[in-house]
């Protein structure tokens, strides 16, 4: 007989990720300036991004269960699991990407945390070329 689940369905998983996100949406972050007009200090409430480690941690302090497990599926004990898992990867993914185009987190970390990196390269042939004015080449 194999190990009872702590999270008995993927509908109960998701109701979790739902309860995290409902969390972070609604308590919002706040970066203080000061207000040049007035001359006080301003709070200024922040949106906070859905994260994988986020949800880790909220499974942990509000129900007292690691989902890692669910998510790495090592063992195949989970593969019920494996559509609700993705689902709720997809879901934290796009509230980072969207966010991070419109300018709500910073861009620059947004493309780091989902591997979207702008590659060029630059290939040099190690010569010289030296054109003068009237057209002539000379290598």
């Amino acid at each position: 007989m194999g190990r009872h689940k702590l999270i008995e369905t993927p509908d109960e998983l998701y109701q979790m990720f739902l309860d995290y996100k409902d969390k972070v949406k609604s308590n919002p972050r706040y970066k203080h300036q000061l207000c040049q007009r007035t001359a006080t200090m301003i709070k200024e409430p922040l949106e906070v991004p859905l994260t994988m480690e986020g949800f880790e941690v909220h499974c942990f302090d509000k129900f007292n269960v690691t989902i890692s497990n669910y998510f790495e599926n090592r063992t195949g004990s989970y593969d019920d699991y494996y559509t609700i898992c993705t689902h709720i990867k997809k879901l934290i993914r796009e509230d980072q990407i969207s966010g991070g185009m419109v300018g709500q987190y910073n861009p620059s970390i947004t493309q780091r945390l989902n591997n979207l990196v702008e590659k060029s390269q630059v290939e040099q042939d190690g010569k010289i070329e030296v054109v003068f004015k009237d057209g002539k080449t000379i290598l």
